[in-house]
């Protein structure tokens, strides 16, 4: 347990460069606070004491506005950015070395007491304010952009955006990185290929009709 201590401390200074000391981190970390609480919560879960269990949850949720379910499964150098707002359901699994920015939702879409939470590999990162919603399966190396709405699967290393999410990306090398903010856009990408052919048709009529008055000219000299 000491060791786990150890390595989520650890994680704050590698995925956040505004962290200057192990105290600040200790007493200033909300998502690292957020994790200590849910780590003992599930414990007391996986050991059939749901009560307390859910209501040390409920404390972890009012002390840091972060909302986790004893139930749901969180592995080892997880990272919340901030964190206020993080939603994550009961039948939740999060990989290892998941990265995670405020306001993301890991959300169920079914009424009954089945899986119905996301899976999400390892290496990860999801974008603020990011919504995944049913069983769905995000797989290692993905990155999810802020704001968007996955109810799909999504392949390995794949960068998806929008809403509802789409794959724009495919087959990245599997690293997590802080640049989720240059993430391709696919909206802006078919407006810029839209404007390009509409340029490229407005020089072709001028090409025609200088054409046309060319000829229209040498016909009336004739």
């Amino acid at each position: 347990m000491f060791q786990l201590l150890k390595e989520d401390i650890r994680t704050v200074f590698n995925r956040d460069p505004a962290a200057r000391n192990m105290l600040e981190v200790a007493f200033c970390y909300p998502g690292f606070h957020a994790l200590r609480f849910h780590r003992m919560a599930h414990f007391l879960w996986q050991h059939r004491l749901r009560f307390p269990a859910r209501l040390l949850s409920h404390i972890n949720r009012f002390l840091t506005g972060i909302e986790i379910h004893p139930g749901a499964s969180i592995g080892r150098r997880f990272f919340l950015d901030h964190g206020m707002g993080v939603v994550i359901g009961e039948t939740a699994e999060i990989g290892d070395d998941v990265l995670i920015y405020q306001g993301v939702v890991l959300g169920g879409t079914s009424l009954e007491k089945t899986k119905r939470h996301p899976t999400i590999g390892n290496n990860v990162v999801i974008g603020a304010a990011a919504i995944l919603l049913g069983p769905i399966t995000i797989g290692d190396g993905v990155r999810v952009g802020a704001n968007s709405v996955v109810v799909k699967s999504v392949p390995p290393r794949a960068t998806v955006v929008g809403v509802p999410g789409r794959v724009v990306e495919e087959k990245r090398p599997p690293v997590v990185d802080l640049e989720h903010g240059r993430l391709p856009d696919p909206v802006n990408e078919a407006i810029r290929n839209i404007l390009e052919e509409q340029d490229k048709l407005w020089h072709r009529i001028e090409e025609l009709e200088s054409a046309l008055d060319a000829e229209r000219r040498h016909s009336e000299r004739a």
